[in-house]
C-alpha cells in the first residue's frame, strides 16, 4: 500500500482525483493503506533492531579489541622490567616481551576490523532510523488528514442529502395549495356569515310583529327615561 500511496502522489492532481473517483470506497481504501504502512513501519522496526544488535556487537569487539592491545602492551612492558630488575631472564624477557607485543598487533588490527564494521553498521542504523522517522511522520500525517475527511466527507454527505431534498420539493405546487386553502377559508367564513344574517331574520309573519312592537316599546321607554331625566335637571316637576 506505501506504493499505492506513492503512485497517487506521483500522479497530477486531475489524474490522482480521476483513480479516488474510480475507488468504490476511499476511506476504507485510506485505511486499508495506511495499516499497510504501519505493517510496513513493523518490519522496518524489525530490521532496524537487527542491524542495531549488529552494531552493539561490533562496538563491543571494538571495545574488547582495544581493551586486549592495551593489556598486552601492559604485559609486554612488566615483562622488560623484570628482565632489566633480574627477576627475568633478559633474553626470555625479550622473547615473552615479543610474544606479547605480537598479540598486542593481534589485538590491534582486530580493532580496525571491529571499528570499520562498526562504523557501517551505525551508518546504516542513522540511516534506517531516518527512514523510520520519515515513515512514522507519514502515517501521524495520513492519519490526522483520514480524520478531517471522514468529518468532511460526513458533511458533504448530509448537505448533499438536504440538498437533494430540498431540490425536489415543489415550491410552485406548495405555494398554489395554500393559495387555494386561503380561498376556500375565505368561502366557509363569508357563509357563515350569511347563515348568521339569515338566523337573525324574522321566521313568521307572527315574529315580525312581535319583533315591531318590542322595537317600538324599546324606543318609547327610551324616550320617556330620556325626557324625566331632563326634567330633573331643569328643575320641572
Amino acid at each position: 500500500m506505501a506504493g499505492f500511496f506513492k503512485r497517487i502522489f506521483s500522479l497530477s492532481s486531475a489524474e490522482a482525483h480521476n483513480i479516488i473517483d474510480k475507488l468504490e470506497d476511499p476511506v476504507k481504501m485510506t485505511e486499508q493503506g495506511i495499516r499497510e504502512l504501519k505493517k510496513d513501519l513493523e518490519d522496518a522496526m524489525q530490521n532496524f533492531a537487527e542491524v542495531k544488535a549488529i552494531a552493539i556487537r561490533s562496538e563491543r569487539d571494538m571495545e574488547k579489541s582495544r581493551t586486549g592491545a592495551t593489556d598486552w602492551e601492559r604485559k609486554a612492558m612488566a615483562l622488560l622490567q623484570q628482565g632489566q630488575s633480574g627477576k627475568l631472564d633478559a633474553d626470555k624477557a625479550d622473547r615473552l616481551a615479543t610474544e606479547a607485543l605480537g598479540r598486542k598487533e593481534e589485538c590491534s588490527t582486530q580493532y580496525n576490523i571491529a571499528k570499520k564494521a562498526s562504523d557501517s553498521q551505525n551508518q546504516t542504523v542513522q540511516a534506517l532510523q531516518k527512514n523510520i522517522d520519515t515513515l512514522k511522520s507519514k502515517i501521524q500525517q495520513y492519519e490526522n488528514e483520514l480524520v478531517t475527511l471522514k468529518a468532511r466527507a460526513k458533511t458533504a454527505s448530509a448537505t448533499k442529502k438536504i440538498n437533494k431534498q430540498l431540490s425536489s420539493v415543489d415550491s410552485s405546487g406548495t405555494v398554489a395549495m395554500l393559495e387555494r386553502m386561503k380561498v376556500k377559508v375565505e368561502e366557509e367564513e363569508t357563509l357563515a356569515l350569511a347563515y348568521s344574517d339569515i338566523a337573525a331574520q324574522p321566521k313568521s309573519l307572527d315574529d315580525e310583529i312581535e319583533k315591531a312592537l318590542l322595537t317600538d316599546e324599546s324606543k318609547s321607554s327610551s324616550t320617556s327615561e330620556e325626557l324625566e331625566a331632563l326634567k330633573a335637571k331643569m328643575g320641572i316637576q
